[in-house]
């Protein structure tokens, strides 16, 4: 008998958090945009890159991020939020004509390890973005493309 009305306190407990939680959006605006400054204008991406780039990278790693429904309920929404928050923080291909020389060479070094590692695209990213995984031709050409870009860095 405790022990059931323990678990409905705590089940009551639980409903009561999560309704009070979204009253706890998080800001889905994303930054004003400088086309000038970003990484496909400025490194003039041929076009196939540019689409595994918009399609795999650009929600997390841009301030072009689309927010998909999931991201109205909370605490989901908050844990989203914090990816793309650590995503642009890494790397921002909207801001890339800011980036040093040295910086950017550094930026796309990283971009080789990760996708070389298959760690980029993450996993839970692609569970719920189909579209975003990239197959192995797709994964080539980016490193490929992302190592000559280097090339002419250095």
């Amino acid at each position: 008998m405790l022990k059931s009305i323990t678990l409905k306190k705590v089940s009551l407990a639980l409903i009561i958090l999560i309704v009070v939680s979204q009253f706890f959006q998080i800001d889905k605006t994303n930054p004003p945009i400088d086309a000038a400054q970003d990484y496909i204008v400025v490194s003039n991406v041929p076009l196939p890159i540019q689409n595994t780039l918009k399609t795999a990278c650009y929600d997390c790693h841009s301030h072009e991020t689309a927010y998909p429904w999931y991201t109205s309920i909370a605490p989901v929404s908050w844990w989203v939020k914090q990816h793309i928050n650590d995503g642009r923080k890494h790397l921002n291909f909207s801001i890339w004509g800011t980036y040093s020389a040295k910086k950017a060479d550094h930026k796309l070094e990283e971009c080789i390890e990760m996708l070389e590692e298959h760690e980029m695209p993450l996993d839970s990213y692609t569970w719920m973005h189909a579209e975003a995984k990239i197959t192995t031709e797709q994964r080539q050409a980016l490193v490929n493309w992302v190592k000559q870009q280097r090339a002419a860095l250095n």
